[in-house]
C-alpha cells in the first residue's frame, strides 16, 4: 500500500523503523517546486462553472432540479441498492502554468442525512487527449446508513494510460502530465426527499515536484518566538479504542491532529455529539474525529481531504496544499493559523522524536527564537501522555522530513473570517 500511494502513503500511523541519520552529502540547489492551488468558494466562482441541475444560494452549491437518478450499491453496506436523485457542477478548465503530475482536491460541505457528494477530476494530457473522470472521493459527513448516508470512501482501481488515483491523490502516468484540469462535484439525495448537500467550496492543489532527497534549510520567516495555544492530545492514549476505525489510536495521527486544530478554534464536537464514546476514554473528540474522517475503502483515518472536509463540516474552512518551505509555514503562524503537516523519517533523522515512521501527521504550532519548529506531535514520543505532545524539532531536520517526503503537504484549517497570509507571487499555492 505504501508504494501504491506515493506521497499519499505518508498518512499512515506511526511505525517504528530502524535507526538512521540525515544524509551528510552537500545540499544541491533544488529545481523549482511547482505548486498551484485553485478554489471556487463564492457565488461568482460557482456561476463561472457549468450547472447541471445545481443552483447557487448564499455563495454555495445546492440542489436545484434533479437531472436523473442513480441506483447506488454501497460497497460497505448490505448489498442493496438505494436510489438517489443527482445534480452536478463542473468547474472551468484550469491551467496551472506547468504540467502537473499530482493533484489533490479538497472541499467544504454539509451533508444532511440521506445526502452525499462525489468529487471528480478530468484533464487534458501532454498528448492533447482528454482523460476520463477520476473519482477523488465520495463524502458523507454522517454514517447513519439507515437514513441513507453512505460509507464515505475513496475509489480504488481507476488507473489507465493517463494516470491513477492513490486513495486521495491523482498521479499522472509515468512520463506524462496534465496541462489543464477541471473538477466535477456531484450532489446526491435519497429519491423522494428534499434535503440537499450544501457545498461551500471546492478546490485542488496541483504540483510537479523535483525528486530531491534533501533540501537546504529555509531562511527565517518572521515567526520566531510565536507559539499558538493549540491544545495537546496524544494518539497513544487511544490505543485499542474502536479498532474498527483504523485499528485504534496508534494510527490516529491525522484524526488527532485535526481534533487539536478544531479545538484551538473552539469548533470541536460537543459533549452531546461525543456521548457515544465510552465515558472512561479521555479526549473523546479524538475518537469522534477518527470516526468522522474514516475512509472505508482505504481502511484508514488518514485520507487527507476527508480530514479537512470533516473540519469544514464544523463551520470552519479547510483545504489541502503543499508549501515549499518553513518560510512559507511561518506566514501562517504569524496569521494565527496552525498547520497539520505530513512527514516521514527514519529513527534518528528527527532528533528528539524517539521513533521513525513511514508517514505521520503533526501540528506546526510555532517557532522558537532560533527558528526551530514547535509542534504538537500526537505520537508523544510513543508515551501515552498529553504532556509529551508539545515538543521542538530542529528546523533543518524537520524540513527534510517534510518537504522531500510529502512535498510539504499541509492541512490548512481556519475560520472563514480569518484571512490567510498573502500567497507568494507569481505561483499561488494557497
Amino acid at each position: 500500500m505504501i508504494a501504491a500511494r506515493s506521497f499519499t502513503a505518508l498518512i499512515l500511523g506511526v511505525v517504528v523503523l530502524s535507526a538512521g541519520s540525515l544524509p551528510s552529502e552537500a545540499v544541491k540547489v533544488a529545481p523549482p517546486r511547482q505548486i498551484a492551488y485553485r478554489t471556487w468558494t463564492s457565488t461568482t466562482d460557482f456561476l463561472a462553472g457549468a450547472q447541471y441541475g445545481t443552483t447557487v444560494a448564499d455563495g454555495a452549491l445546492t440542489f436545484g432540479t434533479s437531472t436523473g437518478t442513480t441506483a447506488y450499491v454501497d460497497p460497505f453496506g448490505d448489498g442493496t441498492a438505494k436510489n438517489y436523485d443527482q445534480t452536478s457542477w463542473i468547474s472551468p478548465m484550469v491551467s496551472s502554468g506547468f504540467g502537473l503530475t499530482e493533484l489533490v482536491a479538497s472541499w467544504n460541505a454539509t451533508t444532511p442525512p440521506g445526502t452525499w457528494i462525489e468529487v471528480s477530476l478530468a484533464g487534458t494530457t501532454d498528448l492533447g487527449t482528454t482523460t476520463k473522470w477520476y473519482v477523488l472521493g465520495r463524502w458523507s459527513g454522517g454514517d447513519d446508513t439507515a437514513a441513507g448516508d453512505i460509507h464515505r470512501t475513496s475509489v480504488p482501481a481507476q488507473g489507465d494510460a493517463d494516470g491513477s488515483v492513490a486513495v486521495d491523490t491523482f498521479t499522472a502516468a509515468t512520463g506524462h502530465w496534465l496541462d489543464r484540469w477541471q473538477l466535477k462535484v456531484s450532489l446526491y439525495r435519497l429519491s423522494g426527499t428534499t434535503q440537499s448537500p450544501v457545498v461551500r467550496s471546492v478546490g485542488a492543489m496541483a504540483s510537479r515536484l523535483p525528486a530531491d532527497k534533501k533540501v537546504a534549510v529555509s531562511p527565517l520567516g518572521g515567526a520566531e518566538g510565536v507559539v499558538l495555544d493549540v491544545p495537546t492530545y496524544s494518539q497513544e492514549t487511544h490505543i485499542g479504542q474502536y479498532p474498527q476505525w483504523d485499528g485504534g489510536g496508534e494510527a490516529w495521527c491525522s484524526a488527532t491532529s485535526t481534533a487539536m486544530v478544531l479545538d484551538y478554534y473552539a469548533a470541536g464536537p460537543t459533549a452531546a455529539e461525543t456521548a457515544w464514546v465510552d465515558p472512561s476514554y479521555t479526549d473523546p473528540q479524538v475518537d469522534h474525529s477518527a470516526r468522522s474522517v474514516f475512509d472505508y475503502s482505504y481502511d484508514g483515518a488518514g485520507n487527507w481531504p476527508f480530514n479537512t472536509a470533516y473540519a469544514g463540516s464544523r463551520g470552519v474552512d479547510g483545504f489541502i496544499t503543499r508549501l515549499r518551505s518553513l518560510t512559507e509555514a511561518e506566514q501562517f503562524i504569524k496569521a494565527g493559523i496552525p498547520l497539520v503537516a505530513s512527514l516521514s523519517f527514519k529513527k534518528g533523522d528527527l532528533p528528539g522524536a524517539g521513533y521513525g515512521t513511514n508517514g505521520h501527521l503533526m501540528v506546526i504550532v510555532g517557532f522558537d527564537q532560533a527558528g526551530n519548529v514547535v509542534v504538537n506531535d500526537p505520537a508523544s514520543h510513543l508515551i501515552a501522555s498529553n504532556d509529551q505532545v508539545r515538543t521542538t524539532y530542529d528546523r533543518a531536520a524537520f524540513e527534510n522530513a517534510w518537504v522531500p517526503h510529502s512535498g510539504g503537504l499541509v492541512y490548512v484549517i481556519h475560520p472563514a473570517g480569518m484571512p490567510l497570509p498573502a500567497p507568494p507571487d507569481p505561483q499561488h499555492n494557497w
